[in-house]
Parts: C-alpha cells; structure tokens; sequence
C-alpha cells in the first residue's frame, strides 16, 4: 500500500509504539505525552540498553519488540562549541542512529515513523522565516554543517522510504528546544541551559558581573519541549506528507533579551557583559511555521512562563548537574 493511500488519523492507544532517546530532552517529553493521551504500551531503551549504533543490536530489538509506531528522537546533540569541536563525532553517529533505526524499522513494517531534526538543516543565507522549501538551497552554517548534513540525510532517507517503499513515514523540524530534561552540562548545552547555569550560578556566588559568548544581537526562537511533544503527536494523527514540517512559534528575541529574562527569573541583579571574540553562530533562525499553523496546531506555552518552569526544575535537580 502506497503513502499516498495513507490517512492520517488518531494512533491506536494500545499498539506499541517506540520512543528511541526517551531519556533526552524532546524524547522524554513525548513520552510524557503519551502516557498523559491514554498510550497504554510505550517503550524504551538506554543508549546502555540498545546502542542505536549497534546495527546488529538495533535489529534484534526490532524483531523482539515489533513495535508499530516509532518517534525517532535520539541523536548526539550539543551547543555551538561541541559541533564545532567533534564535526566527525556528530556525522558519524547521527548517521549511524538513523540508518540503523530506519533500516530496521522497514524491514519490521512499522507503520508510522516521526522523524525529528533540526533548524539548523536551514542555509545560513536563507530568507527569514525559514520555509520548509528554502531546504538544500546553499551553504550551510559552517560550525555545526556536520550535524546538519545528518540531519538532512535523514529527511532524505523518510522521503526515499515513502518513495520506493510506500510506507507513512514524515519527519519534523523543531526550532531551538528547552525545558526539564534539558542539557546543562558546561560543554554540551545549548544557549538556554547555558545561561540558566550562568545566573544561577552567578546568584548562588554573589557575583556582580556574568560575561555571556558573543555578541547577544543574534535572534533565536525558543519552543517549550511540551509543545514539541505535543505538535509530534499532532503531526502522527493528522499530517502524512514527504515534505519535513517547521514546528516552532513563529517569534523569536535577541539573545541579549533572552539572557535578561533568565536573569530576572533566576533573580540575578548585577551586570552582564559580551564576549565578542566567542561566536554568535547564525545571526537569524525563525521558522516558518504556517504550514503547522495551517494544518490546526499552535504553540501554547510562552516564554516568560517556560523559563521560570525551566529554572525551577533546573534548581530541583541542580545536583545532577555538578561537574
């Protein structure tokens, strides 16, 4: 049965459906999702527990488990600084988790696959806001092209799958993600963590002074894990389509205006500055979201409500974080 025969419509609540990365940021929410929307059979595994780079091993799981939905959330992930460092390290195993997760996946007729990439998938140069078309228009943000390249090749690899296998396969490209759950480490994080480590930090030392990367004009847009977990189950029900969807809030703020509301809602009152000489990444990355927008599904938690809720599970579990 070809995709093109495919309706898209409400996941059966008792078929087994796979999260893989259910312990990172995006998976672990959609798994709260699920749980919260009646799903009676979801399953994971630690990278401990199934190394998605282990070809044979992910095979052996998928003729064990045969799990009829799959959410491909696991990826190797990091700031600007980590992509930038191990190119290699990102291109490598992000390719390896997809083909091997993909692979098996058709080979065990799986009957929906969510894929989720990236906004950096996006050329630098592209207009703003980023549609899903400008897609392999021109040159990629040289410090995390690697990483980007993966991700395209995995759009590439649910399209080719629709194309000569027929199956209802789509993939979605979040914007920047934060939330519990999130990466807070000094060298994998990403902007948002980083800075509620910074003020937070900075409050719990009584310093005066926190010094930011960059130049804080850069525009980014932020979108609550909730809301990803939520347009991801929105996207299996009711979106069946070759093309990737932009899930994001259609807004964005300088990271300058970013740092001063994690300030404000960490408590810090002293002074920030700008290291110039670290890197600002690409100036602009808002995605074009009206094709999500269109289809019947919105963003619902704003900033100002999802940082606070950000540092309060951050302060909760800050001891996690030591190191």
């Amino acid at each position: 049965m070809g995709s093109s025969e495919y309706v898209a419509r409400p996941l059966n609540r008792t078929a087994k459906i796979y999260v893989a990365g259910h312990r990172g940021l995006v998976g672990s929410a959609i798994w709260r999702k699920l749980e919260s929307e009646g799903f009676t059979n979801i399953i994971g595994r630690t990278s401990a527990e199934l190394d998605l780079k282990d070809r044979g091993a992910v095979f052996e799981f998928f003729a064990s488990e045969k799990p009829n939905y799959v959410v491909l959330a696991a990826a190797k992930v990091g700031g600007i600084l980590a992509n930038n460092t191990f190119p290699a390290d990102f291109l490598s195993e992000n390719m390896q988790i997809q083909v091997n997760t993909m692979d098996a996946a058709l080979e065990h007729n799986v009957e929906r696959l969510l894929f989720l990439g990236s906004s950096c998938i996006y050329p630098k140069m592209a207009p703003q806001p980023l549609k899903e078309e400008y897609l392999l228009t021109g040159q990629l943000e040289p410090t995390n092209d690697a990483y980007a390249i993966a991700k395209i090749a995995g759009i590439l690899q649910i399209q080719s799958i629709r194309r000569q296998h027929g199956k209802a396969w789509i993939s979605a490209m979040p914007t920047n993600l934060y939330g519990p759950g999130d990466n807070f480490s000094p060298m994998g994080s990403h902007v948002m963590p980083a800075l509620i480590r910074r003020y937070d930090e900075a409050v719990q030392n009584g310093a005066t002074t926190v010094v930011n990367w960059g130049s804080g004009t850069p525009l980014r847009e932020f979108l609550h894990v909730d809301d990803m977990a939520s347009a991801c189950l929105f996207l299996l029900e009711h979106y069946d389509g070759p093309e990737h969807v932009n899930v994001g809030v259609g807004s964005d703020v300088t990271i300058k205006e970013l740092s001063e509301t994690v300030a404000q809602a960490v408590g810090y009152e002293g002074s920030m500055e700008w290291d110039a000489s670290k890197p600002d990444g690409t100036h602009r990355k808002l995605m074009d979201v009206s094709k999500l927008t269109a289809a019947g599904w919105t963003a619902k938690i704003g900033l100002h409500e999802g940082i606070q809720q950000t540092v309060d599970w951050f302060r909760n579990n800050r001891e996690s974080f030591r190191g």
